[in-house]
């Protein structure tokens, strides 16, 4: 498993951890919680439910001047379904079924507001998600009352919507009106002013450039004097064509030599129609004497010249009538330029004239085209106003109802089912915050890492609750085992053989330091070691009260009188193990116990038996256990599970290493080992030594053979020492 998957592994122990240790806390808070949900259910009033359901219709937002724009459609979203949902408890809406119903009355209210707060206290409206539907229920003791109820809201809200869209219908058939009175002002103020245009450029009649009305607004309209105009504008346009056309050709025409002009003169448009006759005899002389060179006569043979002179002849003429015609053409160039001289100065004083009135056709004609528009506007008005008039008086229904109220035969408040399972949830939920939080505000030892943590020494042991004193029981005893661990880990933890002397202290009283001393002891002694038990604790001694011996001599006599120390140890019924009892309580116990007299009887101990155990009172409370740890090799430190807080415990490590002392380790005592199951592992000698399980037989044998292997691997506690047998009646 990865490393995330172990972490949260972890933290699922961890809380199932706590609802286990704080099952009974939260098994109070759900009974409580449940029984406080069920009386209350008990107590509250029975109501009926009067459910009616219904849709909200969508209508036309208003009225719409042209056909093209309107539209059915509100564009109905979710926020106008939430409006008006919410109308439907509003004051307009339910105080006509107050005063319908007499509600005030009925209710011995002293107003129709305090009528309107209990109405509203029982009403309640639903919407459903992405659906027109709205549910409306209203309870009361009364079933008929409560089905008679909800219908009313149900058709208050119907009636008050139809008045609203009604209202506002008139209002906008009002403001519609209004605009046709505007439009049919504006279309007789622009007919004064297409009359007065019309009269001011003299128009009697009109025409429409290519037909059609001549009310349509954007038509042409012309005159007879714009149609004349148009004739000058087409003669200026010939003049001007003729005038190019002539000046093209003398152009042409004066660019050719004499000899091109005659070669080219049967191409020219020239008035003689003898010019080709005279140009085909010509081409005949011409070849005729290409004949005469071709039978050998020279250019001076008679028949030769002859034909040459007639050439020349033809030549002549065809040069004079070619040049008559380009005469001809420079005539007619310079009348066309006189016309066209003529025709524009004619038409330049036509254009300004038809200019100066053009501005009078304009105002006419765009007092005309205001007209026409004006007309259609009031047209298209008229036709919507007399289609609203008609449809205010057919105002759509605002909303469908689909299921009426009815009184129902059982009430619908409380829901005791729904109540129940809502004290239990709350039950469990409270039971488990408050676990949580007490959990969290508890700074108590909890687990061997809170210990190990914060004290930074290993846990030695892990004794579980209820553990009694060891040698009063008899036969087989699962319990002894924790300290058989103890007794192998404090072995381990020693530093020489020489440090055999153990003080024991706890931070506080009660936490079972004594006992886990007097059964450390006994296992100690069962294992063959020499045990000296010494009760230090001068305060208020108790070791004595698991031997049944009384402390009446003991400790303290030895320190302050010269009596031996075998007069004042005591062997104990159980095999290796003697007692030093506390003997009578002192009036300064610390300095008692902080002398040379103390010193030298504990370095006598520690030369006579294997194993010393000196019990202290709490070192938080008095100083007594800090003079034990300074006189000790070793100091253990007994915590009670889940009692002592984490910083307290730090400071009895605290005194303890102030004085000199050295801590070895600590027991975590009163493991409740059934909600503390991670303890498991440190415990698990309970199924090991289990009397079910047989040593030689199946499973149980095979873990029993793995236990005694690994405790004859331990170091044995042996005797370090060569034990003096002291004299003495009834010591050792």
């Amino acid at each position: 498993m990865n490393e995330s998957g172990t972490e949260l592994q972890k933290h699922a122990m961890d809380t199932w951890q706590v609802i286990k240790n704080r099952f009974g806390l939260i098994s109070l808070c759900f009974i409580l919680i449940f029984a406080a949900a069920a009386v209350l259910t008990y107590i509250m009033p029975r109501k009926y439910r009067g459910h009616v359901e219904m849709t909200i219709e969508r209508i036309t937002e208003g009225i719409s001047v042209f056909a093209n724009n309107r539209s059915d459609s509100t564009g109905f979203s979710p926020e106008y379904l939430k409006t008006q949902f919410e109308t439907i408890t509003k004051p307009t809406t339910l105080y006509p079924v107050i005063e319908k119903l007499e509600l005030a009355k009925r209710w011995e209210l002293p107003s129709r507001q305090a009528a309107l707060a209990k109405l509203r206290a029982n009403l309640e409206t639903q919407s459903m998600l992405r659906s027109d539907f709205v549910t409306i229920d209203y309870y009361d003791p009364d079933a008929q009352l409560a089905a008679t109820i909800a219908n009313e809201v149900a058709k208050s809200y119907m009636e008050q919507r139809k008045n609203i869209e009604h209202e506002k219908k008139l209002k906008a058939l009002a403001v519609l009106e209004q605009k046709i009175n505007d439009q049919e002002g504006l279309r007789a103020q622009a007919q004064l002013r297409a009359q007065e245009a019309k009269r001011k450029a003299g128009i009697v009649g009109e025409w429409v450039m290519g037909g059609g009305n001549s009310l349509s607004p954007g038509s042409e309209i012309r005159t007879a004097e714009e149609g004349l105009q148009q004739t000058r504008e087409q003669m200026l346009m010939q003049a001007d064509q003729e005038k190019m056309t002539l000046q093209t050709e003398i152009d042409q025409i004066g660019k050719l030599s004499p000899d091109e002009l005659i070669e080219q003169a049967s191409g020219l448009k020239l008035e003689n129609a003898s010019i080709a006759t005279m140009t085909a005899k010509m081409q005949e002389l011409k070849v005729a004497r290409q004949g005469l060179t071709n039978e050998g006569r020279g250019n001076r043979h008679p028949q030769v010249l002859s034909v040459d002179s007639q050439i020349e002849e033809y030549k002549r003429l065809i040069l004079a009538e070619a040049t008559s015609h380009i005469k001809g053409l420079q005539n007619r160039l310079d009348g066309a330029k006189k016309k066209r001289e003529s025709l524009e100065k004619w038409n330049g004083d036509a254009k300004k004239e038809i200019m100066g009135m053009q501005a009078l056709y304009n105002e006419y004609k765009s007092a005309k085209d205001e007209v026409t528009q004006l007309d259609n506007i009031i047209v298209n008005l008229r036709t919507r106003n007399l289609e609203e008039k008609v449809g205010a008086d057919l105002v759509k229904s605002p909303a469908t109802i689909y299921s009426e109220a009815e009184p129902e035969g059982k009430p619908a408040k409380p829901n005791v089912p729904l109540h129940l399972a809502l004290g239990g949830v709350l039950g469990v939920m409270f039971g488990l915050g408050l676990a949580f939080f007490l959990e969290y505000m508890d700074t108590t030892v909890k687990n061997l890492d809170d210990v190990e943590g914060y004290l930074g020494v290993p846990v030695l042991a892990v004794v579980p609750k209820d553990v009694g004193v060891l040698h009063r029981s008899s036969g087989f005893n699962p319990d002894a085992e924790a300290y058989r661990i103890l007794r192998t880990n404090i072995e381990f933890n020693r530093k020489t053989p020489e440090a055999n002397c153990l003080s024991v202290v706890s931070g506080g009283a009660g936490e079972g330091k004594s006992t886990t001393m007097v059964n450390l002891a006994y296992v100690c002694a069962q294992g063959g070691y020499n045990v000296l038990l010494i009760d230090a604790d001068l305060r208020r001694p108790s070791l004595h009260t698991h031997f049944d011996v009384s402390h009446a001599t003991g400790l303290t006599n030895y320190l302050t009188t010269d009596i031996r120390l075998e007069d004042v140890v005591l062997r104990t019924q159980v095999e290796n193990l003697f007692f030093l009892p506390s003997g009578l309580l002192p009036a300064d116990s610390a300095g008692l116990l902080n002398s040379q007299r103390m010193v030298d009887l504990i370095a006598d101990v520690k030369s006579r038996f294997d194993l010393v155990l000196i019990d202290s009172p709490p070192i938080l409370g008095v100083s007594d256990a800090s003079v034990l740890a300074n006189l000790a090799d070793m100091t253990m430190i007994v915590v009670q599970h889940r009692k002592l807080p984490r910083h307290m415990l730090m400071r009895v490590k605290q005194n303890v290493e102030n004085v000199g002392g050295k801590v070895v380790g600590v027991v975590l005592n009163n493991v409740d080992l059934r909600s503390d199951a991670q303890y498991q592992y440190y415990t698990s000698y309970y199924t090991y030594y289990s009397p079910t399980n047989s040593p030689n037989g199946g499973q149980g044998g095979k873990t029993r053979r793995r236990k005694v292997k690994a405790e004859t691997t331990a170091p044995a506690l042996g005797s370090p020492h060569a034990v003096s047998r002291l004299d003495g009646d009834d010591v050792f």
